[in-house]
């Protein structure tokens, strides 16, 4: 594997720490998912930095950033564009939509209709966008961060489980610690915070980070833990419906983006530990025995850690 690009791949968190601090378990776990090609599913108030957070992946990686703020006036065409006719060339010409760019972030998703939800979900899976029966790619890479606000869900449109299980993590970033609001604080000024990143690898690089992932090797026990994890998620008691194939194809990547991002070349059963929380969480819904325990998703899933038997690899986990 290519010390030089994981070096580069750090040298983009270093960027973005700068802009968004305190949150470096965030960022790094952001860029895993980015790496493995994988969506991110913010669920966060307002104000705690998200658009500077995009904005600062963005630019370290030299990649084109849009925001969408969606609200129920939205419309599909929006996101994936719309051909007007221009008389001065007397043909109907395609005019791109929000969609085409690197990075997309999709600010309050459930605040839009679910047609216009979709749309982008679709152009999410597919990386196409089909408009007038023409079919277009999607700019490479496309990556969407969308966010979620917990609070304040009257009148929204909750994603159906089917939609948000196309999200390969799903994280918050909270309230920054005290000496990260006193830096922010500080260095308030007429000036954006993202004005000083900047960056340090190119598009191609980020491609061929993308393609070394696919490199890293899992021994057959790994797999064979990844899945009993999986399927653990469809008998136990307190899950109504467990994790879908999907999420093993999630857990299987974006272990292997994190054990890359480490600077391995192979993936150890901590690596699955470490992403099943980020990958699990959007994907499991409790029954009225966990609500009535007082059990959290985050609860159960540290329950299956301990129902699964962690495998040995050579004396590493």
């Amino acid at each position: 594997m290519g010390t030089e690009l994981v070096e580069k791949a750090h040298s983009v968190l270093r960027e973005v720490d700068k802009v968004v601090l305190g949150k470096q378990t965030e960022t790094a776990e952001i860029l895993t998912a980015f790496l493995a090609n994988g969506h991110v599913l913010l669920e966060d108030i307002p104000g705690v930095g998200k658009t500077t957070l995009a904005t600062a992946f963005s630019k370290a990686m030299g990649l084109e950033c849009r925001r969408v703020q969606f609200t129920p006036d939205v419309m599909p065409s929006d996101l994936t564009g719309f051909s007007v006719y221009r008389r001065d060339q007397e043909k109907f010409v395609y005019q791109e939509g929000s969609v085409f760019c690197n990075i997309l972030l999709a600010d309050e998703i459930n605040r839009t209709s679910p047609k216009t939800q979709s749309a982008l979900l679709e152009v999410m899976e597919e990386r196409k966008v089909s408009v007038d029966g023409i079919t277009r790619d999607a700019p490479v890479p496309f990556l969407v961060i969308a966010t979620q606000n917990p609070s304040g869900a009257a009148g929204t449109q909750l994603l159906p489980e089917a939609q948000i299980d196309r999200f390969m993590i799903t994280l918050t970033l909270g309230y920054p610690d005290y000496l990260s609001e006193l830096e922010i604080a500080r260095t308030a000024g007429a000036k954006a915070r993202t004005d000083d990143v900047t960056a340090v690898i190119t598009r191609e690089e980020f491609i061929s980070m993308q393609e070394q992932i696919h490199d890293v090797y899992i021994k057959d026990v790994v797999y064979d833990y990844i899945i009993k994890l999986i399927t653990a998620t469809r008998n136990h008691p307190f899950i109504e419906r467990g994790a879908s194939p999907r999420a093993t194809i999630a857990l299987v990547k974006s272990a292997k983006a994190y054990a890359w991002l480490q600077g391995r070349d192979y993936v150890i059963p901590t690596d699955v530990i470490t992403q099943l929380p980020y990958v699990l969480m959007h994907r499991i819904s409790l029954n009225m025995a966990a609500r009535m325990n007082g059990s959290k998703n985050a609860d159960v899933i540290a329950d299956l850690l301990k129902r699964v038997p962690q495998p040995y690899l050579g004396g590493q986990k």
